[in-house]
């Protein structure tokens, strides 16, 4: 995977990542900025601004101008809000590069926020809100995250409350845009087929160097306070019990690199594939769950490993058990060689097909520049992954895999809570 990077004159960073041979290119705009950066008053803020970016800029007043002029050319244009960073970008026949890097640069940095549209949004993102309050399977999500982190902004979900959206003002949705929105906190990539496109940079700077030079307020860091098994039951009268049970981990520090890789290569082993531990034991062997997998997930300053499923109502006991059960052969050493060595080739395989094409080359690059301040290729990656060693699944496992930072969120018609508690531990 071939890179440049570059820094236009309001400290806005640029990654230009050609890829030959494919007849595609996305461009991709980042900003250092998601629910975690929110106050209370505003949680849901960076989301609702997400939403308003397609709702008129000064060059395209209407919401249907952004998206015909993508649509007339067969691309895609979106936009993603997560805890650490929000995005917008577009992808396309290279050949329509430029009116990718206009329309993306005009609705991140110039969007009117009209009022008549905030008023309108604010109906649709609550029943984006109802949308996931009637998806167990990801409202139990917002329940882990909860758990794990209290009343602080990284155990607050990126939609938001209701009462926060009905009630929060343009005044302070511009405020956050102004405050959040800067070029040393945001990035630019292209990625794909540009080889035809002359100037680029020149494009880049007319373009994005509009972008507002100052400081954007930090997060606050994410508190721990953690000393004993936590437990979050939200009843629902469910057909199934959805659940995620896990661990603290790590975050993307430079200090804990090699307990991340370590701890990617065990959350395959657990449960990344269909012949994994997880998967076997629960739904090969007992057919109690149709999906159940693994989760690793590394933020800046945080992280977490466990499981998620969603099995039968009067076995979810019983699942818990299985799978705190699993974790502890792990952590008393029962794995062989050979399943370390099938879950690092599987990681490396699974990843080189996930990076084909320009938009997830844009999002490999992009993410890594964004909140670590440093890219590794792909064969840098895997470099890593080939290094973890038997050794280190046992150091990981005895070091992450504690009571004290023990959790179990679920969503099932479950209320006896001290049937729960009783097998919370490991």
């Amino acid at each position: 995977m071939k890179f440049e990077k570059h820094v236009l004159k309001n400290g806005l960073r640029v990654i230009l990542a050609p890829v030959e041979n494919i007849e595609t290119v996305t461009v991709l705009f980042l900003i250092g900025t998601g629910s975690k950066y929110e106050t209370k008053k505003i949680n849901g803020v960076s989301h609702f601004l997400e939403h308003l970016a397609f709702k008129g800029t000064k060059k395209r007043p209407n919401p249907k101008d952004i998206t015909a002029e993508i649509d007339a050319i067969g691309g895609q244009i979106n936009a993603f809000t997560g805890e650490e960073y929000t995005g917008y970008y577009v992808k396309s026949n290279y050949q329509n590069l430029l009116l990718a890097l206009d329309v993306v640069s005009d609705i991140a940095i110039h969007s009117l926020l009209p009022e008549k549209e905030i008023e309108k949004e604010r109906g649709v993102i609550l029943e984006e809100i109802n949308m996931y309050e009637d998806l167990p399977m990801e409202k139990v999500t917002n329940l882990w995250n909860e758990i794990v982190h209290g009343d602080q902004p990284a155990g607050r979900t990126i939609l938001g409350e209701k009462k926060v959206i009905k009630s929060i003002s343009r005044k302070e949705i511009l405020d956050y845009r102004n405050s959040q929105y800067k070029a040393k906190s945001s990035l630019v990539v292209v990625a794909g087929n540009f080889s035809q496109a002359k100037n680029i940079m020149a494009e880049l700077e007319k373009l994005f160097g509009q972008l507002g030079s100052g400081q954007a307020k930090n997060k606050l860091p994410v508190k721990n306070g953690q000393q004993k098994p936590e437990l979050l039951l939200g009843f629902k009268e469910t057909d199934q019990t959805h659940l995620l049970v896990g661990f603290r981990g790590v975050g993307l520090r430079p200090e804990e690199e090699k307990d991340r890789f370590a701890l990617a290569v065990l959350g395959g082993l657990l449960g990344g594939y269909m012949s994994s531990r997880f998967f076997q034991e629960i739904r090969e062997k007992r057919g109690w769950a149709y999906y159940i997998h693994s989760f690793v997930d590394f933020d800046t300053d945080c992280g977490s490993i466990g499981a998620q499923a969603g099995i039968m109502n009067d076995k979810t006991p019983e699942v818990v058990k299985i799978i705190l059960n699993e974790f502890k052969k792990i952590k008393d050493g029962k794995f062989s060689k050979k399943e370390v060595e099938t879950a690092k080739s599987n990681f490396i395989g699974s990843s080189a097909l996930a990076l084909e094409g320009s938009s997830a080359t844009a999002s490999f690059l992009g993410k890594q520049e964004l909140l670590e301040n440093k890219i590794l290729t792909p064969e840098q990656m895997f470099d890593k992954i080939k290094a973890v060693g038997v050794n280190d699944i046992k150091r990981v496992a005895k070091k992450y895999f504690v009571n004290r930072g023990l959790n179990l969120a679920l969503i099932g018609p479950h209320q006896d809570k001290k049937a729960f508690e009783k097998i919370l531990k490991i």
